[in-house]
């Protein structure tokens, strides 16, 4: 086991805790570190309005409308809870349309049982994406999901291998059926 794995579990399940306890103040953490990233992403849209004009007046133009828009979306996000929930239930909604889309598509087009189980697995996901978009409106709901992961994904690493463990894997079964040949 890589005990950088398990470091970094220790500290999602520590910070998965934490915002489950704080649910407000997480949120409008997170809110701040959402807006200054959209703004920081406006910012570089705007410098490559300059770097692009010679080469092409429309992708300037679209740079700067762009960068315009990230930059007030951006200082509008930072500290406000319901935006950021409401952004982030969106963009949660968007991700269960298109896991029922692409899961229907591997229903419906599947060719082995395999890809269509996949396709079931994905609609059924979709739909959990879903209901959990319509818990992502509520900041607290938002948080309680937010620390759940963070738990869950903290317990995970503690069971992946390092590459260098699965390097070391591989290797080992690739001597042995060497061997055996």
């Amino acid at each position: 086991m890589n005990e950088k794995n398990v470091l970094m579990g220790i500290l999602a399940i520590i910070l998965g805790i934490v915002v489950i306890a704080f649910p407000y103040i997480s949120i409008f953490t997170f809110s701040i570190m959402a807006g200054i990233g959209i703004l920081i992403l406006g910012i570089w849209f705007f410098i490559l309005t300059f770097e692009v004009w010679k080469d092409s007046k429309a992708a300037s133009i679209a740079y700067l409308i762009l960068g315009l828009i990230a930059i007030v979306a951006g200082i509008g996000m930072m500290g406000n809870i319901q935006a950021f929930s409401v952004l982030t239930s969106i963009l949660i909604y968007l991700a269960g349309f298109w896991m029922i889309f692409g899961g229907s598509l591997a229903l419906f087009s599947g060719i082995t049982t395999y890809e269509r189980g996949i396709g079931v697995l994905n609609v059924i996901l979709g739909i959990m994406y879903l209901i959990i978009g319509i818990f992502a409106l509520n900041p607290y709901y938002l948080a309680l999901l937010i620390g759940i992961w963070l738990i869950f994904d903290g317990i995970r690493l503690f069971f992946v291998k390092s590459p260098k463990e699965e390097i070391d894997e591989l290797e080992k079964d690739l001597n042995k059926e060497f061997e055996d040949n």
